[in-house]
């Protein structure tokens, strides 16, 4: 954790722990997953200074809740967009794909101002809005970020919640 000289003083220890939140709160890691939240601060080591910058840098410990999807995985997503590849969701931070190959087969893509996968006797739709079960069946871990590729195409997943019919 780097700190400008200007934060020193007695509040050294509660603007290294609110420097630390704002800089790792939120980001990804693609060994560790994304970031939630700090949790605790387990030690503040003694900091060293950089020369000619006059930053010191502390190395601190702590403890954090992590989002980390993997394969195998049940999730439920908010469907983002709808084209005939497929459609996009989002499960908290986590961008997922899932084919139109892994959508049911007897789900068709209808084109329209509202793009959707219907069933033959419209009863289902998947549109924007929609809330999804899905299921993790793959990952790509990024330095920053982490792409996932879903199927619905199993038991108990799918739809569970139609903006249309609400």
């Amino acid at each position: 954790m780097q700190l400008h000289p200007r934060f020193f003083g007695r509040n050294l220890r509660e603007n290294i722990v609110s420097k630390l939140m704002k800089d790792v709160e939120g980001t990804c890691s693609g060994r560790h997953g994304f970031v939630v939240a700090i949790t605790g601060i387990e030690n503040i080591g003694k900091g060293l200074i950089r020369d000619g910058t006059g930053f010191v840098t502390f190395p601190v410990k702590y403890q954090c809740v992590v989002f980390r999807p993997f394969k195998g995985e049940i999730l439920e997503a908010v469907v983002t967009m709808v084209n005939k590849m497929g459609f996009f969701a989002e499960a908290g931070p986590v961008q997922i794909f899932v084919s139109n190959h892994l959508i049911p087969d007897d789900m068709e893509f209808q084109t329209g101002d509202m793009p959707n996968y219907t069933t033959s006797d419209g009863s289902v739709k998947i549109q924007k809005d929609s809330e999804v079960r899905l299921k993790i069946i793959g990952t790509r871990v990024d330095a920053t970020e982490i792409f996932c590729i879903g199927t619905i195409k199993d038991d108990f997943l799918g739809v569970i919640n139609d903006p249309a019919n609400a």
